[in-house]
């Protein structure tokens, strides 16, 4: 059994019960505990609390009670944890990320706008967490109301060809080994190219569209080496593409299990954690669930 626990959050919503189901096919799938955490927004203390009061336990717990039903409806679960705290989710939920092989949420909670496509406390823990995020999306983003939550096809991962991000190419290779699934590499060259002179320079030499996916190609072929030697089962198809990523990766996303995206690393000038344009507009717009990778450590 795996140390690391894939961590569910629920909130008594039908978005969290999708990134339930999700979990635990997580948790089977590597062998972990699934530990179901509710975090209830702390209510205001009157005076006449006592201040030793907390929230009720897990047992008492009407959202998890709902979360057990589920559990035992859908079967065949690993060792499953029932945990309830009280605080503030977007700060809160970020934090399970240190000592978690997964956190699982879904787009949305049940608070905010209906109108909105993504949620704060997902957009935190995309941002934030020490581990992998996937948010699960709604099912009428892909055009049914009774989408599955688990998806056939193969496992997407955004990259790009000259820093790639090493931990976000070895989850995409992990997830796609243990689904016996297909790889498709996801990278995009700028196109068409922009120049901007000054007044009195010559504008350089046209680079040839088809020369410049040539070697886009080449470099991605490249990097992947390590990886598909420690991965030899798993299919690779490296997709090369023109323009705006964002848009390619939810393209992929029709077909997708899953799509997989890095976070940005820190930068000297700006040391808060970012999530990066074209993350952020995959988990906005997907209509497959979403994993967002930190970086690893060293290139933090």
């Amino acid at each position: 059994m795996d140390d690391q626990p894939v961590v569910a959050a629920v909130d008594g919503s039908p978005d969290g019960l999708r990134a339930l189901e999700w979990a635990l096919g997580a948790a089977r799938r590597y062998g972990a505990t699934l530990r179901v955490l509710h975090v209830r927004p702390e209510p205001p203390r009157t005076r006449q609390e006592p201040q030793g009061a907390g929230p009720p336990g897990a047992d008492e717990d009407p959202v998890l009670a709902q979360a057990r039903a589920r559990v035992d409806e859908l079967g065949g679960t690993p060792s499953v944890e029932y945990v309830v705290t009280e605080g503030v989710p977007g700060a809160l939920l970020p934090e399970t990320g240190t000592a978690a092989r997964l956190l699982v949420l879904g787009s949305r909670g049940r608070g905010g706008f209906a109108s909105l496509l993504l949620g704060s406390n997902s957009l935190a823990a995309a941002r934030d967490a020490a581990c992998p995020v996937v948010v699960v999306p709604r099912p009428d983003r892909g055009g049914g109301e009774e989408a599955p939550v688990h998806r056939d096809g193969p496992v997407a991962v955004g990259t790009s060809a000259e820093s790639p991000d090493t931990a976000t190419l070895e989850f995409a290779f992990t997830e796609a080994s243990l689904r016996r699934a297909g790889l498709r590499v996801v990278t995009a060259y700028p196109w068409p190219l922009q120049t901007m002179l000054l007044p009195g320079e010559v504008a350089p030499a046209q680079v040839d569209q088809e020369a410049m996916e040539h070697e886009t190609r080449a470099l991605a072929e490249g990097l992947l080496a390590p990886w598909r030697e420690r991965h030899p089962q798993v299919p690779v198809e490296v997709v090369v593409l023109p323009g705006d990523a964002a848009g390619h990766l939810v393209g992929e996303s029709r077909d997708a299990s899953l799509v997989v995206v890095g976070r940005h690393r820190r930068r000297l000038f700006a040391p808060a954690r970012m999530m990066g344009s074209v993350t952020q507009a995959v988990l906005l717009h997907a209509h497959s669930p979403v994993a967002v990778v930190p970086p690893a450590r060293a290139e933090q």
